[in-house]
């Protein structure tokens, strides 16, 4: 790396929190809802339940989990620079869900907004909050994964109701004080030519509400289920090998792979593509399945809360998403372990 490279202000994540429903609906639920079993759904994607929230919104579970972020680093919350919600199920089209998140948290002198990159959402909002941290500009950004799948999802549609939770988990950004620490590298790429695969059509300017809408069902989420697992298992194992040989890496010098939780036999073709042993990598799909934008940061926030994620750590989070959008990012961990009684 370069001289210029290393002396670059680093934006490392100070902290972490999560929320999660309590609401668990199991893939014995779903039998009763749809003609799948049990033992398909884990052997083709590895899920066994999901999170339901049953009463709030996509800005309820990102409060939470800020919440917790603020507490785990002892700030006060008016110390909030800045809030990026990640989000493709936002409260409503506006006010922004950022907005909503800054008056529900009580975050006074803090400005937001919300972007949308789908499963990539959190990844692509990490790298845009670094560069307020990088510039100098502000001290603390929060970014926030939020999505409330079960919005979207059509329980009728055993080829996807099958896949998708609800969740909510965060990270502080701030300005490293050691510049090995931090967000090391990025690698971002989006392909709109991957649209058909993967979409919403009802409810936007394209199409917007009609009883036509409502009646076609266009306001729940569709998906090729077969085109999104073959370009996403290239994408996702192509995209995490780039970053890695950028900096002179093997997978000796990787202690966690932090994957977007869609599918784990697409985790699993990152992993191997990387030369990883399944023991680092971090996956939690079996519990909650794809919460879009949340996935990355509940790894993140579990395993530092358990106390696997350690300082010095260094990780690759990578993910594929609608779009498509894709990406790796590169992270030196450095938040010290919590504490334990």
């Amino acid at each position: 790396m370069s001289t210029e490279h290393e002396m670059r202000r680093r934006a490392a994540i100070t902290a972490v929190g999560h929320y999660v429903p309590d609401k668990i609906l199991s893939n014995f639920d779903l039998e009763k809802m749809v003609a799948t079993t049990d033992e398909w759904i884990r052997t083709r994607t590895g899920i066994r339940e999901r999170r339901i929230i049953e009463h709030g919104a996509t800005s309820d579970m990102a409060a939470k989990a800020i919440e917790m972020l603020i507490v785990n680093r002892g700030i006060s919350v008016e110390e909030i620079d800045l809030i990026v919600v990640a989000t493709v199920t936002p409260d409503m089209f506006f006010p922004s869900t950022a907005c909503l998140v800054q008056q529900k948290i009580g975050a006074k002198k803090a400005w937001g907004f919300d972007l949308s990159g789908a499963c990539s959402g959190f990844i692509y909002a990490l790298v845009t909050g670094a560069q307020f941290i990088e510039a100098g500009t502000y001290k603390k950004v929060v970014v926030v994964g939020s999505d409330k799948m079960s919005a979207i999802t059509d329980y009728s549609d055993r080829n996807t109701c099958i896949l998708f939770g609800d969740a909510a988990a965060a990270v502080l950004l701030e300005p490293s004080n050691d510049p090995a620490f931090g967000i090391i590298d990025h690698r971002l790429y989006s392909d709109g030519s991957g649209a058909p695969y993967l979409y919403m059509k009802g409810g936007g300017s394209l199409n917007p509400p009609t009883h036509e809408t409502v009646d076609k069902n266009m306001h729940t989420l569709y998906q090729d289920g077969k085109a999104v697992f073959k370009v996403a298992v290239i994408g996702m194992a192509d995209v995490s090998e780039e970053i890695m040989k950028a900096n002179n890496l093997t997978g000796k010098d990787i202690d966690y792979l932090v994957p977007h939780q869609a599918n784990l036999r697409i985790i699993d073709a990152c992993r191997e593509r990387m030369g990883l042993d399944p023991s680092k990598v971090m996956i939690n799909i079996d519990k909650y399945g794809n919460t879009t934008a949340a996935t990355i940061p509940l790894c993140l926030s579990e395993w530092w809360h358990c106390g696997k994620l350690k300082r010095g750590h260094t990780l690759v989070l990578s993910s594929f998403g609608a779009g498509y959008t894709w990406g790796a990012v590169l992270v030196k961990w450095s938040v010290n372990n919590p504490n334990k009684p």
